[in-house]
């Protein structure tokens, strides 16, 4: 894997500054923010002084139980060969959900979702990154994500799931050691047990990124100093194994050049000062490589346990390093009375020669991710009944956060309507989002706001009602709504089809 040295993400606001930074090895780009065909002057000067550029996607959502976009991958070639880069990113999550295969609207979360960790994903994400694969020119690294909200009746931890993802598409990990203090605070898992139990050697690179806790939720902000829990987490990675490369996310609130140097030296210094440790294998043997196993609360190594009896091991691809134990009665097969059955797909026991896992994911698994899925965010975004087995309020506290992602991101393309409603913007467009799920982007979204707002006589200060038209018409390219559209309006939204 390319080495890649200590990087910070490239941000239109913050060009100027990232080209200016001492020690930036190399930079990564939002790949949706680039067109292939006119890259920004900036990323053009870097990419002449040699700087390497990486593009991370984020709206694939290979974790949805739909097959990737075929236009959207090309998309994503073009702009990786138009920067030369070594790779491309994206993460493991799902960004929208619905559609033919649950004959619901489809829906879009602006945001990335935590895929469950079960068996059907797992199939389902093993397909889509392959798809991915063979339409990159480069190779695909994927990133773990932070979640608010927990899948009850998950089959897999996070380590398991990511190793089966590994052994069974070569794909690369992207791992955000912010997100994994974020999991650790929101939903009590352990970053110490996760980097234990993660393939560390197929790691392309590391994110590191700054947030904050309100009201006992920490929140992937990006727009935050890096707390020390983070680097503290870095520094136990680094311990394992050292990074190819290591990068400063910063999306909001950019602070002055100084800090963000100052952020970047606190990376560095706390990659080269980890401690390397050695990996102990029962009574004091030592090897070299792969991952250590979490030290005990007096700082000693711990021995890594053996599987617990009766415990099952699922196969991996044909070549893995070693089968996952997956405890007993958590999708075990047995034929004790009683026993939880094992997914279809995989053996009781993986004996040598055992048949992997099927290649593709069988039709029935996508119908039942896709229909937990689109439940899920169903919930969040539409206000339909919470799924059985979630958390209430972490839901609700995760479909406000969409709905305050939504409002700022729509401020961000369509500057002029913050401007045009003042203060009112804000609560209007929280409303309209309580009840207008996303369904085409950003930019349809913030159409869809104004024609709303003009639907029904708003805003009541003629001289912002009438700049407010004048913008929509601009960029709907019809005449704003007359009465039959006002009528026709209220008659969709009616039968649930606005």
């Amino acid at each position: 894997m390319k080495e890649l040295g200590i990087g910070i993400g490239w941000r239109p606001e913050i060009a100027d500054a990232v080209e200016a930074l001492p020690g930036v090895d190399w930079v990564e780009v939002v790949a949706e923010n680039v067109c292939a065909g006119h890259l920004p002057d900036s990323l053009r000067r870097l990419r002449a002084r040699g700087v390497t550029v990486v593009p991370h996607g984020v709206s694939l959502g290979l974790g949805g139980a739909d097959r990737p976009d075929a236009g959207r991958l090309a998309a994503l070639a073009e702009k990786a060969t138009a920067l030369g880069a070594p790779l491309v990113t994206e993460h493991i999550a799902f960004v929208r959900a619905g559609g033919p295969l649950t004959a619901t609207p489809l829906l879009e979360a602006g945001h990335l979702l935590p895929v469950p960790r079960t068996w059907d994903a797992l199939e389902v994400l093993c397909e889509n990154v392959r798809v991915a694969q063979d339409a990159l020119p480069v190779p695909l690294a994927l990133e773990n994500i932070a979640a608010l909200v927990a899948w009850p009746g998950e089959e897999l931890t996070e380590g398991q799931f990511l190793s089966e993802l590994v052994e069974r598409t070569g794909v690369r990990l992207l791992i955000d050691v912010a997100n994994l203090h974020t999991n650790h605070v929101n939903r009590g898992e352990d970053p110490a047990e996760a980097l234990s139990s993660l393939p560390v050697e197929a790691i392309a690179y590391v994110h590191v990124a700054g947030g904050l806790e309100r009201d006992g939720v920490w929140h992937d902000t990006h727009a935050h100093p890096v707390s020390r829990p983070v680097l503290d987490i870095l520094a136990d990675l680094a311990s394992r194994v050292s990074p190819p490369g290591v990068l400063l996310e910063r999306d909001d609130h950019f602070p002055a050049p100084r800090e963000l140097a100052a952020e970047l030296s606190a990376i560095r210094a706390t990659v080269t000062g980890a401690r390397p440790r050695p990996l102990l294998i029962g009574a004091g043997a030592r090897v070299s490589g792969g991952p250590m196993p979490a030290p005990s609360a007096d700082g000693e190594p711990r021995v890594p346990a053996q599987a617990p009896a009766g415990a099952a091991r699922v196969p991996a691809e044909a070549g893995a390093r070693t089968p996952v134990p997956v405890p007993a009665g958590v999708g075990a097969r047995s034929s004790a009375p009683g026993a939880a059955p094992l997914p279809a797909h995989a053996p009781a026991v993986a004996a040598p020669g055992a048949a992997a896992p099927s290649a593709g994911a069988p039709a029935a698994a996508r119908q039942r991710v896709a229909v937990a899925e689109a439940a899920l965010l169903s919930a969040l975004v539409a206000g339909t009944p919470t799924p059985e087995g979630f958390d209430v309020r972490r839901l609700g506290v995760q479909s406000r956060a969409l709905a305050a992602k939504r409002a700022d991101v729509v401020a961000k393309v369509a500057p002029e309507l913050p401007e045009i409603l003042g203060e009112g913007y804000r609560p209007a467009f929280l409303a309209y989002a309580r009840n207008r799920p996303m369904t085409d982007g950003y930019r349809h979204d913030a159409l869809d706001f104004v024609e709303g707002l003009l639907v029904a006589g708003r805003p009541e200060d003629p001289d912002a009602r009438r700049r407010l038209t004048a913008w929509w018409k601009e960029r709907a390219g019809i005449r704003p709504p007359g009465p039959a559209a006002r009528l026709a309006h209220r008659v969709r939204t009616a039968l649930g089809k606005g």
